[in-house]
């Protein structure tokens, strides 16, 4: 089960908060499925899979607002009983330089509300998520402003790129787990000017 986080409605969309729904939108669109109603606050869209390429899945949209995120995302891991190992998490991080990848296997919500709600109903930190780096701006604003703000024109490119790339790493999930995908996109985005810190992620390995 892949889910992608994000706010429903039209005035979110295209904000930094909803790189999430656009790499599952991504995803998506490259499976040829379509969004339909979910057994929970959520759109679902299922793959059948390819035979000898890649297993079936379902991409999921909370429709719950971020910070309660979990609620779709528990009810929809129990009703499809989704194992841990076989659920990926897809969010922005305003701790990652604008453009990087950061895939990790399980830790903390590393101050990102949607994942604390996830971790919070799931029970556990052991789950597996791509984190996608949004930048995080003037550090003289105030964060809600930032996630909640579109792309500037400038940025866009970028963005339109690392969603493509987050859409390949999902892809390399589904048919391979989550140690591939941080082998190979881990580094994606990354400069020699990028720091330890970032290069760490803030929740672990």
């Amino acid at each position: 089960m892949i889910v992608g986080l994000g706010n429903p409605g039209a005035e979110y969309h295209g904000t930094r908060h909803n790189v999430g729904f656009e790499v599952v939108d991504e995803v998506a669109r490259c499976w040829n499925v379509v969004f339909q109603s979910a057994p929970a606050d959520a759109v679902q869209a299922k793959s059948h899979g390819v035979p000898g390429e890649r297993d079936g899945a379902i991409l999921v949209k909370p429709l719950t607002f971020m910070n309660r995120s979990g609620m779709a995302v528990s009810t929809l891991q129990r009703y499809y009983r989704i194992a841990l190992s076989d659920l990926l998490v897809v969010t922005e991080d305003v701790n990652l330089p604008l453009g990087r990848l950061r895939a990790r296997r399980q830790g903390s919500a590393g101050g990102h509300n949607g994942l604390g709600s996830v971790i919070e109903l799931l029970g556990t930190e052991q789950f597996s998520r791509l984190r996608i780096g949004v930048g995080r701006g003037d550090p003289r604003h105030h964060l809600s402003g930032r996630v909640l703000s579109r792309f500037d024109p400038a940025e866009r490119p970028e963005m339109d790129d690392v969603v493509r790339s987050a859409a390949d790493a999902v892809d390399l999930f589904v048919a391979s787990g989550i140690e591939p995908v941080m082998n190979r996109f881990n580094r994606f985005g990354a400069t020699d000017a990028d720091t330890e810190e970032s290069e760490e992620g803030a929740d672990g390995a």
